[in-house]
């Protein structure tokens, strides 16, 4: 018998209670994954290695781009607007209505995305640099961005532009040969939705409910049949706290974006996911990556908890957050330009703060994962492309000493590095923005082969360089025999004494040096 898509979920969501049943260990095993390597468990996932390309590729962009960039006021809008007092609730007021007569659903079909071209975008992300490319695959905001089989209703294909927006951005980063990868932040969005089935507390409106209780919407703003009747106003934002037929809608639906897709690296926005169901998704693009590579796993996992990746399993992932000291293992930051969703007037960062951040991020083993938010039309606007052009001029010069490098003895020397940035114990701390700016006096290692990178992040008045490191007395020093800046054709006179190597600088600096530029340091 040939059953309908919607027989298909129905029967699906029969089956949730049978899955709840199950201990642990019998759930992980039932889950569908598949064949390969791994099992959906942490002593299976224990055995996983990061693989070489994703140490050596230092830096990739990122599209954090859907329905809610295309309203264009900035990030989490889908759940703000539901916010009464708010900014982004006032905005939606005066820009579109009241949200219980006007919600996110009426938004969605506005994102058309009708100049993005992503074959033009990722000619310019490859000339910027770029080692690997991310699309978000679906947002807190329930909307799927690929040809999706189990939101069939919600999702790029199906409204909005009407195109597979992770389809296309992965054709056109493969054409190119960069890694590709995609991010997921849907495990929170049964929670983080929830003030859409709130209602206004004071005014003309207050007591009528929002859009999100609508019965015909339930498939975008979830179905809280079964909760308390407090849930909607007490969840949190970023919390997890689901029914098991959701944890399986989220496994089912992340899973077929892993095997449609078939990522080199899929983000998940916090630590692995719901026990079992997470730890099974995992499983499964691994085993994907190895059926796809002659048996090597060439995919990577990224996960926001330190302790989810302590032995092997995943990648490390700091959000707007940078680590103190070299890493034993590669890690990844990930950060923007602006806002994570597009927003109309918003200073970006200047090339200068990206390559502060690249530099310090591979010096400790990490990479820059950079988000260039795209507003509703898709293309990049002027401001961005000022900060995007800055990045290519530096990265033409300097990438040698940034890609297949690894960390030196020290990460570094100079002030910034005797600034400590106090823990605020979470999970998310984003310390990127407490953290000074780097200037000539501040230096970052990486090595590769012979040679000795030093970025000096900033040109000297005096025309000269000291690096303490290289002190004879240093306990870090090693001879050095000659010495060159990347983009310049002669060596460079210097003088490896008791507290320093001491370097003459020519009197012309690089084009790109008010950014920093790059030593190259012969060892061997």
């Amino acid at each position: 018998m040939k059953l309908t898509r919607r027989q298909a979920l129905q029967l699906l969501a029969a089956s949730a209670p049978a899955f709840a049943l199950q201990p642990r260990t019998a759930l992980a095993a039932s889950l569908p994954i598949a064949s390969g390597p791994f099992r959906g468990t942490r002593e299976s996932l224990s055995a996983y290695r990061i693989p070489a390309w994703f140490a050596d590729a230092k830096f990739g962009i990122w599209s954090h781009w859907g329905p809610q960039s295309g309203v264009e006021d900035g990030d989490w809008y889908a759940r703000n607007m539901y916010i009464q007092g708010s900014p982004q609730y006032e905005y939606h007021l005066k820009t579109y209505g009241h949200p219980s007569k006007v919600g996110y659903k009426d938004l969605i079909p506005k994102f058309k995305a009708e100049r993005w071209d992503p074959e033009h975008l990722m000619d310019l992300y490859v000339k910027a640099g770029a080692r690997y490319f991310l699309s978000m695959g679906v947002h807190h905001d329930n909307f799927d961005l690929w040809n999706s089989k189990y939101q069939p209703r919600w999702n790029s294909v199906a409204t909005g532009p009407k195109r597979d927006i992770v389809g296309l951005w992965k054709s056109a980063a493969r054409k190119r040969g960069l890694r590709f990868g995609v991010s997921e932040h849907l495990s929170n969005s049964y929670d983080w939705l929830a003030p859409s089935h709130t209602s206004d507390s004071t005014g003309s409106l207050a007591g009528v409910p929002y859009d999100g209780t609508l019965k015909a919407y339930s498939d975008l703003y979830h179905d809280y049949s079964g909760e308390p009747a407090d849930f909607a106003k007490k969840a949190q934002a970023m919390g997890r706290v689901a029914p098991d037929r959701w944890k399986l809608r989220y496994f089912n639906r992340i899973k077929d974006l892993i095997d449609q897709h078939q990522p080199d690296l899929l983000y998940t926005d916090g630590g692995i996911p719901f026990e079992e169901y997470g730890l099974s998704l995992v499983a499964e693009l691994y085993n994907v990556s190895a059926s796809k590579h002659g048996g090597a796993v060439e995919a990577v996992y990224t996960s926001k908890t330190a302790s989810d990746c302590t032995t092997g399993t995943c990648a490390l992932d700091r959000e707007r957050g940078v680590l103190d000291d070299i890493s034993a293992h590669p890690w990844q930051t990930d950060t923007c330009i602006g806002q994570w969703h597009y927003k109309r007037g918003i200073q970006y960062k200047s090339a200068k703060k990206v390559i502060d951040l690249l530099v310090d991020i591979v010096s400790k083993n990490g990479n820059l994962l950079l988000n260039f938010p795209l507003p509703n039309t898709g293309e990049l606007d002027k401001d961005e492309l000022v900060t995007l052009t800055g990045i290519t001029s530096w990265m033409r010069v300097n990438s040698e000493g940034i890609y297949e490098t690894r960390p030196w003895k020290v990460y570094g020397e100079g002030p910034s590095t005797k600034v400590v940035i106090p823990k605020n114990g979470k999970e998310f701390d984003p310390n990127e923005g407490k953290k000074p700016d780097l200037t000539s006096a501040d230096i970052r290692f990486t090595t590769k082969g012979p040679a000795l990178y030093a970025f000096v992040q900033g040109w000297p008045q005096q025309q000269s360089v000291v690096i303490h490191s290289l002190g004879t007395r240093s306990p870090h020093a090693v001879k050095v025999h000659r010495a060159g800046i990347l983009g310049h054709a002669q060596n460079l006179r210097f003088n490896q004494q008791a507290d320093g190597l001491h370097i003459v600088l020519p009197s012309t600096p690089p084009a790109t040096a008010g950014i920093g530029f790059t030593l190259k340091l012969i060892t061997a």
